[in-house]
């Protein structure tokens, strides 16, 4: 199956109760509406998913909730990262028993390892597991910028098969996407950079805005692997404001409140993370309208 995982996939939200479990029935509920809305494949327990903040036995529970949910219909990729390499092979090693069809690894952070420390920790989760590795470089979270030279060299380790690039630096992804091997892929880490990575060469992007709007973000991804660069550029106007509002505050606090907005799930996170300021729920609440997006169009 992953060899379908290209064009957009969502980064899934977690959704919690009052108790701060798991929501299991709007999970799977939320899962149903990604397919129905057409989304290529998703991505539960990552950042997005607020998995720093969730044991070994939710991650589990919600990865298991995905796959039984979406029963084969869609690629599903989970988030196993971390900066205890031995916590990560634990965790690749429970979701290639779950049937996972990938898995995305985000570079450990606050160690702050070398070019030589990411390399021997991929590599070393690699080697533990069959699954597909997609390597998550995200600099403003870990400290950390996975240069292309070593995903280069991580590119030639058989199951290490793509990046999400997400340092924001284009000409870094596009050196990287000049000089991987044929077959390895390189997915755009954030929305608002989707049409020039996929132009440069990228297989789509692993998005926050899907959350709210995967029909829109598979069509403009779609347009984008089609060369369709007029119908492209329209979409990636109209859905800019949703994509830049979706980071006013921490992710995911804009997206989780504005999922609340649509009736999806309850705005609801865990510490660290609290509510978002009401001022950005205006501005969310706007942008939603301004999209005719989920109940506030009705």
């Amino acid at each position: 199956m992953f060899e379908r995982v290209r064009g957009c996939g969502t980064a899934l939200v977690t959704p919690f109760t009052e108790d701060g479990s798991i929501d299991e029935a709007a999970l799977g509920r939320f899962v149903e509406f990604q397919i129905a809305e057409g989304i290529d494949f998703l991505v539960p327990c990552g950042t997005t998913g607020e998995s720093a903040t969730m044991s070994d036995e939710e991650q589990r529970r919600v990865v298991e909730i995905v796959l039984e949910t979406s029963a084969g219909r869609v690629p599903v990729v989970a988030g196993a990262g971390g900066n205890n390499t031995r916590h990560v092979i634990h965790l690749a090693e429970m979701y290639e028993r779950l049937g996972v069809d990938g898995l995305l690894s985000v570079s450990p952070y606050y160690n702050k390892p070398t070019q030589d420390g990411l390399y021997a920790h991929f590599k070393a989760v690699a080697d533990s597991t069959r699954l597909p590795i997609i390597v998550y470089n995200v600099p403003p979270r870990t400290s950390v910028n996975i240069l292309p030279d070593t995903i280069v060299r991580l590119a030639e380790i058989g199951n290490i098969a793509a990046v999400k690039e997400a340092s924001g630096d284009i000409s870094q992804i596009a050196e990287i996407i000049t000089r991987v091997p044929a077959g390895f892929k390189v997915f755009s880490g954030d929305d608002s950079i989707t049409l020039p990575v996929v132009a440069l060469g990228g297989a789509g992007v692993i998005s926050v805005a899907s959350n709210e709007i995967p029909r829109e973000m598979t069509a403009l991804t779609r347009a984008c692997l089609a060369n369709d660069w007029i119908t492209a550029r329209r979409a990636n106007k109209q859905l800019f404001p949703l994509m830049k509002a979706n980071f006013i505050e921490t992710s995911p606090g804009p997206v989780k409140a504005a999922l609340a907005m649509m009736g999806k799930i309850k705005e609801i996170y865990r510490l660290p993370l609290v509510p978002v300021k009401e001022q950005t729920k205006q501005r969310l609440r706007a942008v939603l309208a301004e999209l005719e997006v989920g109940s506030l169009s009705h």
